[in-house]
């Protein structure tokens, strides 16, 4: 919009300067497939005229007669197998022409005045044909003097094409027809320019990654630049500078929603800081694919001047874009970003200008990295604030996220990390939750296990969403489930009211085919999580680790597991940034685990550990008092869901002596299982056959648990299950306890532990609590997850 009216740039047809291309490529390799597709353009242009009410027998001539001339041409690449630039140019110019002519006559039609100008007379270029470069003072002069000469109000022009000094049609590169309305604005000293698309104004990062990508306000013209650059589509990146010269304000408009705001590109120095994007240091986030790393590297470069020099000729020399550069202080190394497409020319002219001193053994010959996506950073305000590479670099290596080259522009308005392409969607997310979401932190659950405990632990999620979100920010969603069965993942999340249909319109459990899955999505800020009993589960912990996937487990056997094995995961956990907690493998919902980490990173030294660990035991013998059979007591227990599946896992001590194994090593120890001492009081009989048997067995012994309870009334004294951890050596069985000690009053399911430290010398440190049990063994194990969600 200028002072007297408006100028229209008109694009092609939608996906028109694809096909012409394509009919172009088929006529060099000599497939007559090329008539069918250019027939197809020229019928689809036709079929617009008469779908516009056009009755235009003119137009239709006119539009016939070009497809006809260039009919001739293609026909010329067809014999000649070769299709050269300067054709190509003349060829896809034909879409903007076509179209603006349409649209001036459909404007003519409804009474409108209008003038048509051809953009090749007026925009004068170089020959780089494909990408021409525009003579900006020839070029003004000529738009000017055409639009004044006219009385109408509006001007219609096709974009993306012009011509060379010999008159030959050029075109500006794709999404040209941006960069065209930018050069008649500056050229007219326009009030404003807009671009009209599909979308409504340039957004924060690519809603196609991003859920929650949400339209930027207002943008600086240098932000707009760089986030175009770096792969935002939705602005064609030389459009900026002509009306950034000139401070011309550009809208982005959305064709299908014209009420909608928009993205307002301007000089924001004009502006005061409460105007930015909602207060984010960060304005957009940005990437672009199919970039390949080429790395110059060897001692023989360190103080010598002259190789980044044959280095970027050598490029250049292959018309190879360099798009990042960084550079080892040492000046050991010179990493490039390029795209793909040219990594081999770049390799081989690398190599040739080297080769000297790759025979020398200089300097190596040139490593390349392929299957790399730069992701950007961009925001004018960053350069005020510190922290904000630190908080990039941190998010992305919080979620297992390799960052291959980092650089940051000398304006300080970007800041580029190359990562695998792979990662690209995943980090987007994590950069977007931490810079823009400062509503809900997502977390993506993958929970194994949909028994007592896992269905407890469903309930208790589900329940506290709504607390999590308004107290913690954390939005929790179930993204994955799997029970002995079966198993589903959703990239959408998976209903908490509904995954007992998911599980049974799943598909059929393979561990690793829903680890794979798992992996696979990519997620960020994912938890998997083990109600499970399973040794198959725990065997995949490694893996999971390995891809910076939290692990959160009430399953013991990963802990207790051989001791190489759990230092394994331990420096997994470490190495990755994975949190790998299992409080609940102890005491179930009781600090236990947490306060000896607490202690021992504190400084202080466990001396000794004497716990009551089981409640299951302690259940059975503070309820076997006589009067029903013992038998009959652990039957009770196992209906209470105290005991495992299987309760002579409780009952032959095995269960315990993983426990205090377990404390044993988070308190330094490097036990193994059969190191700890198992006294146990079960007749073998009783262990053999099948969990019926055992019942069976229990009640034919009963005289023997009789007696075992008649040698602890006579002393006065109650029996517990006591495990003991003292000087490196660790044992489990059953005791007499007096009156006067801690665990005589213990009672029902509780579970009691006493630490003696350096610190905790006389008096122990006591924790005490409900031991077993479903509801309490799943708050455990949420709160392990909250923990690994900060973490």
């Amino acid at each position: 919009e200028y002072a007297k009216g408006i100028v229209v740039t008109v694009s092609a047809l939608g996906g028109v300067t694809d096909e012409l291309l394509r009919a172009a490529n088929l006529a060099s390799l000599q497939d007559a497939l090329h008539k069918e597709v250019f027939e197809a353009i020229e019928g689809r242009h036709l079929s617009l005229i008469k779908a516009l009410g056009l009755e235009s027998q003119q137009l239709e001539d006119e539009i016939h007669s070009v497809f006809q001339e260039y009919r001739q041409k293609l026909e010329g690449i067809f014999i000649l197998k070769e299709l050269s630039s300067r054709i190509k140019d003349q060829l896809l110019a034909l879409g903007e022409w076509c179209s603006s002519k349409i649209i001036a006559q459909y404007l003519l039609y409804k009474g409108i005045s209008i003038a048509w100008h051809d953009s090749r007379s007026l925009i004068l270029t170089d020959s780089q044909f494909g990408m021409a470069a525009v003579q900006e003072e020839v070029t003004h002069d000529r738009i000017s003097k055409a639009i004044s000469s006219s009385d109408a109000k509006v001007h219609l022009v096709p974009g993306f094409i012009a011509a060379d000094a010999e008159g030959h049609t050029t075109t500006l590169g794709r999404g040209g027809s941006d960069y065209t309305a930018s050069i008649y604005a500056a050229a007219l000293g326009a009030e404003s320019l807009e671009i009209w698309t599909d979308v409504s104004g340039m957004m924060t990062a690519d809603p196609r990654l991003c859920a929650n990508a949400r339209i930027i306000p207002a943008i600086s013209y240098k932000e707009a630049m760089e986030l175009s650059h770096f792969g935002a589509k939705v602005i064609y990146p030389p459009t900026i500078q002509p009306v950034m010269s000139r401070d011309i304000p550009v809208w982005i408009k959305n064709t299908f929603a014209p009420d909608d705001p928009g993205t307002l590109i301007h000089n924001t120095s004009a502006y005061s800081n409460k105007d930015q994007t909602s207060g984010s240091l960060v304005t957009g986030i940005s990437s672009i694919n199919h970039i390949a790393l080429l790395t110059l590297e060897g001692s023989g470069m360190i103080g010598v001047p002259g190789f980044s020099k044959r280095f970027f000729d050598a490029l250049s020399r292959v018309q190879v874009n360099v798009i990042m550069i960084t550079q080892s202080s040492s000046e050991h190394t010179i990493t490039v970003g390029i795209h793909e497409a040219g990594l081999k020319a770049a390799q081989l002219s690398a190599d040739k200008e080297f080769e000297r001193e790759i025979h020398m053994g200089q300097i190596r010959p040139m490593s390349v990295e392929s299957g790399m996506s730069m992701i950007a950073l961009v925001g004018e305000r960053m350069r005020e604030h510190t922290g904000v590479s630190g908080k990039m670099f941190t998010a992305l290596a919080r979620n297992g996220i390799n960052i291959r080259a980092i650089a940051q522009g000398s304006s300080e308005m970007n800041i580029t990390a190359v990562i695998q392409t792979q990662q690209v969607k995943k980090a987007v997310n994590v950069l977007h939750e931490a810079f823009f979401e400062k509503t809900f932190k997502q977390v993506n659950l993958f929970i194994c296990g949909a028994g007592n405990v896992g269905k407890r632990l469903l309930h208790q999620l589900k329940s506290q969403q709504d607390i999590l979100e308004r107290s913690l920010n954390i939005q929790l969603r179930l993204t994955g489930i799997a029970n002995s069965k079966k198993f589903a993942i959703s990239d959408t999340g998976i209903s908490w009211d509904q995954w007992q249909q998911a599980l049974e319109e799943g598909h059929d459990l393979n561990l690793n085919a829903f680890v794979n899955e798992m992996i696979g999505l990519n997620v960020r800020n994912a938890v998997f999580v083990d109600v499970t009993a399973s040794a198959d589960v725990a065997s995949v912990y490694e893996t999971v680790l390995s891809k910076s996937i939290a692990v959160v487990a009430c399953n013991k056997v990963a802990a207790s597991s051989a001791y190489v094995n759990y230092r394994q995961l331990k420096s997994l956990s470490a190495e990755y940034n994975a949190p790998f907690l299992f409080e609940t493998n102890v005491g179930a919902g009781l600090p236990v685990i947490g306060t000896i980490s607490d202690l021992v990173n504190s400084g202080d030294s466990i001396r000794s550990v004497e716990a009551v660990l089981s409640g299951t035991l302690n259940f059975v013998f503070n309820h076997y008092d006589g009067s029903k059979s013992f038998a009959e007591v652990v039957q009770a227990a196992q209906d209470a869901g105290y005991t495992e599946p299987d309760p002579r896992l409780d009952l032959n001590g095995s269960d315990v002596v993983r426990k205090i194994l377990i404390l044993a090593r988070e308190s330094g120890a490097s036990l193994e299982f059969d190191e700890v001492e198992n006294v146990s009081f079960m007749p073998q009989a009783c262990m053999k056959g099948t969990v019926e048997d055992f019942y069976q067995e229990m009640s034919k012994h009963e005289a023997h648990f009789q007696n075992i309870l008649k040698g602890a009334k006579e002393k006065g004294m109650k029996l517990k299950f006591v495990a003991t951890f003292k000087d490196g050596k660790a044992s489990v069985g059953l005791k007499h306890i007096s009156p006067e000690h801690d665990f005589y009053h213990l009672y029902g399911k509780d579970n009691i532990v006493l630490f003696y430290t350096d610190r905790y010398a006389e008096q122990p440190l006591v924790i005490k609590g409900s031991g077993a049990g479903a509801d309490v063994t799943a708050s455990g194990v949420f709160a392990d997850i909250l923990r690994a969600i900060k973490k």
